[in-house]
């Protein structure tokens, strides 16, 4: 059995090693969003977090026949929503710790290619951006410290 640092086995009595990850990678909607926006917000804020966390890609997926699949975060992804409240003080929490973070903000419903939507976040001072998602990753204390007050996603 491998165990890296961002994760803890315990042996299970049928021999197989159920996995704890001492990490945590927890997404965080607003909770006016529609359906559409939820699932939009959520791929986008996930997206980013193995170009900056590398260690949470796990390895290729192939099937039997050998088709090669792309390799995907190797632990959950917690899916958790609060109100507009609830995301700035998540946000705070999270840069005040030094965690992982992406933000998605109102605006970037409005903008259709990445150089719009970076520009529209640069455009918009940290304490005034309108958060409809974050994303946190980091040690699993600190991401539930960060969540205060969120609800999971029904």
């Amino acid at each position: 059995m491998r165990t890296t640092t961002a994760e803890t086995a315990t042996t299970t009595p049928a021999g197989t090693a159920p996995v704890r990850f001492d990490t945590k990678v927890a997404v965080l909607l607003r909770d006016d969003l529609e359906t559409w926006q939820r699932l939009n917000v959520t791929a986008f804020l996930v997206s980013g977090l193995g170009t900056a966390a590398s260690e949470v890609i796990g390895a290729p997926y192939e099937d039997a026949d050998s088709t090669a699949y792309l390799p995907m975060i190797r632990q959950p992804v917690l899916v958790f929503e609060g109100s507009k409240e609830t995301l700035t003080a998540a946000h705070a929490r999270a840069l005040s710790r030094s965690l992982t973070t992406a933000v998605f903000t109102a605006d970037l419903f409005g903008t259709g290619n990445d150089r719009d939507n970076r520009a529209a976040v640069r455009a918009v001072r940290r304490d005034a951006l309108d958060l409809v998602g974050l994303v946190v990753y980091g040690p699993r204390n600190a991401v539930d410290k960060v969540l205060k007050g969120a609800r999971m996603h029904p």
